[in-house]
């Protein structure tokens, strides 16, 4: 793949637009995410489909695809015989986000729009067990060890959870809106969350971590528009950059070390609400939410 050349005075990448462009969907695109082999894409759209793209000749290395959809369900999905295994009951409402356990035994952690989080076990149907707030939940996350979560309302806070115990440990304050999305970096260590307040943060989540946990906050280059969506970022694999979806057609590139942006990926026809970095590649998986219904592949 072709790296990407930037204007450093304008901090606006070279690439004038994506290296390849995939449509299919007649709806708008919410979520899209690399399998681990970095070989395909699976895309998640209103047109209530999920549609699974290759990038190198056939798909291979996918099994098993969870979904969470606004019918309050979640779902795993075989994808050789694109049947669905089973379905996963409890919440009441929208659900609007989901996250698996990335070591250990497997887990899935819901936020749901009834103010419930879901804990589940993927053999298992019902919910091991839930969590209530008193807030809809928009975005969640778990810790590496499978220990801890976090989870975000529309109370701008970020709640900490200890998951052996059921119980809320914690609470980080400091975002001013909707915190629309939160990822454990790779190592483990920090926690970024994507805010509609036009902030990125980093904050370090270490057990012996200093009391102000605050790494840093990026302002510059993120535009949340005027729909104020759920606008989702993410780490690099190596956790040295970070890739945040904006309101402004662009993909703003964060340089974690020294702290600051390094360019914006332009090209875009629509809002970008999901942004992916490849595990294995040097591009971005972008999805978008727009009229063209399309995910663009850009160099990073």
């Amino acid at each position: 793949m072709a790296s990407s050349s930037f204007d450093p005075k304008r901090k606006v990448s070279g690439l004038q637009a994506p290296i390849m462009e995939l449509t299919g969907h007649a709806g708008d695109i919410f979520a899209v995410r690399f399998d681990p082999t970095g070989r395909n894409i699976a895309s998640g759209s209103m047109d209530r489909t999920v549609i699974l793209w290759r990038i190198y000749e056939a798909i291979t290395g996918l099994e098993i695809i969870f979904t969470a959809s606004a019918d309050s369900l979640l779902a795993s999905w075989n994808v050789d015989t694109k049947t669905r295994i089973r379905r996963y009951v409890r919440h009441e409402d929208i659900v609007n986000v989901m996250d698996i356990t990335r070591r250990g035994s497997e887990m899935i952690v819901s936020g749901n729009h009834d103010r419930t989080i879901g804990i589940w076990e993927p053999s298992q149907k019902p919910s091991v067990d839930y969590l209530e707030t008193n807030f809809p939940v928009t975005a969640v996350a778990v810790s590496d060890a499978g220990n801890e979560l976090f989870t975000k309302g529309i109370d701008n806070d970020i709640k900490v959870w200890d998951l052996r115990k059921r119980a809320l440990v914690y609470i980080f304050r400091g975002h001013q809106d909707t915190i629309t999305s939160l990822s454990v970096s790779p190592d483990g260590q920090s926690l970024l969350s994507n805010s509609m307040d036009k902030s990125v943060r980093i904050l370090d989540i270490r057990a012996f971590a200093p009391t102000n946990r605050l790494s840093h906050t990026f302002a510059e280059g993120v535009n949340v528009g005027f729909e104020k969506n759920l606008f989702r970022a993410s780490w690099s694999p190596q956790g040295d950059k970070v890739a945040a979806g904006s309101g402004d057609r662009t993909v703003p590139i964060l340089d974690v070390e020294p702290k600051k942006m390094l360019y914006k990926l332009p090209g875009h026809r629509g809002s970008v609400i999901d942004v992916r970095f490849s595990p294995t590649e040097p591009i971005n998986c972008v999805g978008l939410y727009g009229q063209n219904n399309s995910i663009g592949e850009i160099a990073k």
